[in-house]
């Protein structure tokens, strides 16, 4: 059996996230890092998006920046400018090769296929596979009740093309992606000739995962609860989590965990309830949303909002229904 002073369970963007920010200030010059990954090999699979609302250590994988955007509902458009938070895609490709080639530097971290071999009873373990058994008729936001397409034009000739729904994932009939995407291309953007040169397909809770306490063991990224509910968005609460957790190693497992503020999972468990009970109302709910200054929304939706700017996106939703889930809300706790 191997000792390992750190252990990560899975080698995803959260474990690597954590293994690059410990690598890079020089946390394991003097300790050993084991991170288990079941994967052969590194390649391009998902594209991670977000408004950069804090400097991060990967803009060197950012496939593209955005600063304007536009909401489109039936009958209606908004065009949006976002020049103090562009929107940015990183490439998990070039992601997984520059932290992959900065681990392999040192010769303190190993790369293993399973855990069969550790001894984890000395070792500080950060798990980042998470446990989703307790769905309970929670939430996805899945792609590849409410039914949206996102299109991220990356030059006048190449673009990412998304069918996405937010639904209990029990009608098969949504998973139709490749006809969906088919159908929005040719009859929403008017194209008949084009060529899909990738293809990626993903899942994303809307739900927090059961996060067991177990001895000398942190969860993170989605196991750790570092996953906005109502949007989706974690690259960038992955980063500022490992951060966190890279600051304070030497005393993390005595420290407070790392969590999304409060009022945040308060707000968008009210949301989604709102979601779920009326899914036909929630086009015109999430173009209402920005009738509000597009900074103000993008903090609101990026974690970083003021008690005022939180006001102001209340203030700009149909009140009776988020009062009902409000109160459905606190019947239920």
């Amino acid at each position: 059996m191997k000792d390992f002073d750190f252990v990560i369970i899975g080698g995803g963007c959260a474990g690597l996230s954590l293994a690059y920010e410990l690598e890079t200030n020089n946390k394991l010059k003097n300790k050993t890092l084991a991170i288990i990954e079941p994967r052969n090999d590194y390649k391009k699979d998902k594209t991670w998006s977000f408004w950069k609302t804090f400097p991060h250590n990967f803009e060197d994988c950012v496939k593209k920046n955005w600063k304007h955007f536009s909401i489109n509902v039936p009958q209606k458009t908004k065009h949006l400018k976002c020049n103090n938070y562009p929107y940015q895609s990183i490439d998990s490709g070039l992601f997984y090769e520059k932290i992959n080639n900065r681990l392999k530097e040192n010769k303190n971290i190993s790369f293993l296929k399973n855990d069969q071999n550790i001894n984890f009873d000395n070792s500080l373990v950060f798990n980042s596979v998470p446990n989703l058994n307790n769905q309970n008729n929670g939430l996805w936001q899945h792609f590849c009740g409410v039914h949206f397409f996102y299109t991220l034009p990356y030059s006048k000739r190449t673009a990412l093309v998304e069918t996405t729904w937010l639904s209990e994932m029990n009608d098969d009939s949504q998973k139709d992606y490749d006809q969906q995407i088919k159908e929005y291309i040719e009859n929403n953007l008017k194209i008949k000739d084009y060529k899909i040169t990738y293809k990626e397909v993903g899942a994303i809770p809307l739900f927090y995962p059961i996060i067991g306490q177990v001895k000398n063991t942190i969860n993170i990224g989605t196991a750790g609860g570092m996953t906005r509910l109502s949007t989706g968005y974690t690259f960038l609460n992955i980063q500022e989590q490992s951060k966190y957790i890279s600051e304070n190693i030497k005393n993390i497992s005595k420290l407070k965990t790392f969590q999304i503020k409060k009022k945040y999972q308060f707000l968008d468990n009210i949301f989604l309830r709102v979601l779920k009970n009326n899914p036909s109302k929630m086009p015109n709910i999430f173009f209402r949303m920005f009738n509000n200054k597009s900074n103000t929304v993008i903090k609101f939706l990026s974690n970083r909002s003021n008690f005022f700017e939180d006001l102001s996106i209340i203030l700009k939703m149909p009140k009776w229904i988020f009062i009902k889930a409000l109160f459905k809300l606190n019947d239920q706790n």
